[in-house]
């Protein structure tokens, strides 16, 4: 779950990490009311959405007076934002974040993150703060510092002062730098995050560390333990396919592509998208039903995949485990005459069962392609959608 820059900046807050004053704004006069309390001679503007790249994309503005900050914010407010992580599609801004404006003297990058590599969590750092990580760690990988935490002991005070010292920063500021990354890494923990991100994290004239901008993600099997952060959720910032999704349970996530995936189990999901890429074909979804699905789920999953007018045919892709073949048969016949599904379907799977939902299947009466295995199966889906790409 992901959640607002303004809001990360609020937990963030509670562990004694230093962020900008700031108000969040949902109309004009609130941003113009938010800057006249801040009293300060210049104010940032900043589209409030779950994506990065805003400044970019024209999100952020500066306004040296309140009646400037709500005019700015009255034509962010409402704007199909554009970003390189929202995709063509945008973002629609509903709400802005009012903040003072600073004295920034360096701009650093910081962020900490799960290592699947180690299967620990690693603090990332890197002098170039304000430039996407990802362009940093292709020019010049070695200006990223990284420190791996254990997990029993966490961040270290030699291991703070490292990175300080690493990013270059000496005498009061490392001093004042090492609690600030240590404040930073029991906010993660603390609240399940998945990602926290401090792009960029300031030095300002008078000496003082700001995460000036905070981007966290939490690991969703977590939230149950925090009820706070599950009100921080924004629908309106998730594809409404997703959201629909979570509703029964299911792992759905939309992407580009023209064939439907239906799997139980996110490592055979995986390999399905991946063998559809290699038989020339694109994804149009990663959909995990889940090892114990009802037929009303298989049911429920198939509805949200035809609601995606991209997709030209389904792979349903099963190994019968505690989700019997048969069950998932039946529920895919009753799917398919209750939803009237035009695109054709590729069946392919194994387990428990199998040879009863094959049958069920061919005696549905309904044009179904049972396939034989794996590389059958995508082959002749991708040809069902139109073939390689």
């Amino acid at each position: 779950m992901k959640i607002h820059e303004y809001q990360a900046k609020a937990i963030l807050a509670r562990y004694g990490v230093t962020t900008p004053r700031g108000e969040v704004a949902f109309t004009k006069e609130e941003a113009r009311e938010a800057a006249q309390r801040l009293k300060s001679k210049i104010v940032v503007v900043k589209a409030q959405i779950h994506a990065g790249g805003r400044g970019k994309a024209g999100g952020v503005k500066l306004a040296r007076s309140a009646d400037e900050a709500a005019d700015i914010a009255s034509h962010i407010l409402g704007m199909n934002l554009v970003t390189v992580q929202t995709g063509p599609g945008g973002r629609i801004v509903k709400r802005v974040l009012i903040e003072e404006g600073l004295d920034i003297k360096r701009e650093l990058y910081l962020s900490i993150l799960v290592d699947r590599g180690t299967g620990k969590v690693v603090f990332m750092a890197s002098a170039a703060g304000g430039m996407e990580i990802e362009e940093v760690a292709k020019r010049n990988p070695e200006a990223i510092i990284r420190e791996t935490i254990h997990p029993v002991v966490g961040l270290q005070p030699y291991q703070a002062r490292k990175l300080a010292f690493g990013l270059g920063l000496s005498g009061e500021v490392a001093t004042h730098a090492a609690p600030f990354f240590q404040a930073l890494h029991r906010a993660f923990v603390d609240t399940d995050a998945s990602l926290l991100e401090i792009n960029p994290c300031v030095l300002t004239g008078d000496g003082r560390i700001v995460a000036l901008d905070a981007k966290m993600t939490f690991d969703d099997n977590g939230l149950f333990r925090h009820k706070e952060l599950r009100e921080l959720r924004d629908l309106d910032e998730e594809d409404p396919l997703e959201v629909e999704a979570s509703k029964y349970g299911l792992n759905y996530i939309k992407l580009d592509g023209t064939v439907a995936c239906m799997v139980n189990g996110a490592g055979l999901a995986m390999a399905t998208m991946d063998i559809i890429k290699y038989a020339g074909g694109s994804p149009a979804n990663f959909l995990d039903v889940g090892g114990g699905a009802s037929a009303e789920q298989v049911k429920n999953a198939f509805r949200i995949l035809m609601s995606d007018p991209s997709v030209r045919a389904v792979f349903i892709n099963i190994f019968g485990g505690i989700l019997r073949c048969d069950v998932l048969a039946t529920g895919v016949v009753a799917a398919t005459k209750d939803l009237h599904v035009k695109v054709p379907v590729v069946v392919r799977m194994e387990g428990t069962n199998v040879e009863m939902g094959q049958q069920i299947l061919r005696d549905s009466g309904l044009n179904f392609t049972i396939a034989n295995g794996m590389k059958d199966a995508a082959q002749k889906v991708v040809a069902l959608a139109g073939g390689a790409r």
